[in-house]
C-alpha cells in the first residue's frame, strides 16, 4: 500500500511538471523590452538593459491608418507584435488590424503560437474555423459591428467581407510572436517547390493544375 502512495504522489509531480511546461513562464520582473541587438540566443528575444528603457519601447502609433486592400485578395493586416513594440517581450500577446475591401477574404490560415479572439470594428464579416482530423468540422457564423468571435490555437480559420462597404477588425492574440501559417502560400508557394507529384496526390489534382497554382504564388 506505501508503495502505491507513493507511486501516486509521483504521478501527480510528474503531470504538475509536464503541465507546467506546456504553459508559457510567468515573467520574473516588471519586464524584459526586446533587445533586437542582442547576441544571446533564447526562447523569445533578449532583454534590454532596464536603464536604458523608455516609453517609446512600448508605444506603437499607426492603427487608425487604413491597410491596402488593392490585392487579389482584398484585404490587409496591420500586425502589431514583438516586432513593432518591443515591451511585448514575454508579455505573451500582440494585436493586428485587418482592413477588408468589399467582398475581401483573409484566406484561410492559421496562427501556431496563439489563440485569436476577433471584434468587428466596421462592415459584416463571414468567418469560420475547421476542427482538427479527422472530424474537419466547419463552425462558422456571420458578424456585424461590435460581434467578437474566436478562433482556437492552430486551427485554420478565414474571415470574408460579406458587404458592399470596406470592413475593419481588430484581433488580438495571445502571444507576443503568434506567426502566421497562409495555407495557400505555404503549399503552393514554398521555396523550394514541394514536388508537384505530391500535391497532386494530396489534393486528387491533375499535375498542370497543380503547376498552374504554383506559378501563382
Amino acid at each position: 500500500m506505501a508503495n502505491l502512495h507513493f507511486l501516486f504522489l509521483g504521478l501527480v509531480a510528474l503531470s504538475f511538471s509536464v503541465m507546467s511546461m506546456a504553459a508559457d513562464q510567468s515573467p520574473l520582473q516588471d519586464f524584459c523590452v526586446a533587445n533586437p541587438n542582442g547576441q544571446v540566443i533564447v526562447n523569445g528575444l533578449a532583454c534590454k538593459d532596464p536603464i536604458l528603457v523608455q516609453a517609446s519601447d512600448f508605444f506603437f502609433s499607426g492603427l487608425h491608418l487604413t491597410g491596402n486592400t488593392s490585392n487579389p485578395v482584398g484585404s490587409k493586416v496591420t500586425a502589431v507584435n514583438v516586432a513593432q513594440i518591443p515591451g511585448l517581450n514575454t508579455l505573451g500577446i500582440s494585436l493586428a488590424r485587418v482592413d477588408y475591401a468589399p467582398w475581401g477574404i483573409n484566406p484561410p490560415h492559421t496562427h501556431p503560437r496563439a489563440s485569436e479572439i476577433l471584434t468587428v470594428i466596421e462592415g459584416r464579416l463571414e468567418v469560420g474555423f475547421v476542427t482538427s482530423n479527422p472530424q474537419n468540422k466547419l463552425i462558422t457564423t456571420i458578424l456585424n459591428k461590435g460581434d467578437i468571435f474566436v478562433f482556437p490555437v492552430g486551427l485554420i480559420h478565414f474571415q470574408r467581407n460579406v458587404g458592399d462597404a470596406n470592413a475593419i477588425a481588430i484581433a488580438a492574440l495571445s502571444s507576443q510572436n503568434p506567426g502566421v501559417i497562409t495555407i495557400a502560400n505555404s503549399l503552393f508557394g514554398s521555396t523550394p517547390d514541394i514536388s508537384s507529384d505530391i500535391l497532386v496526390k494530396a489534393f486528387q489534382l491533375d499535375k498542370n493544375v497543380v503547376t498552374n497554382l504554383q506559378s501563382k504564388f
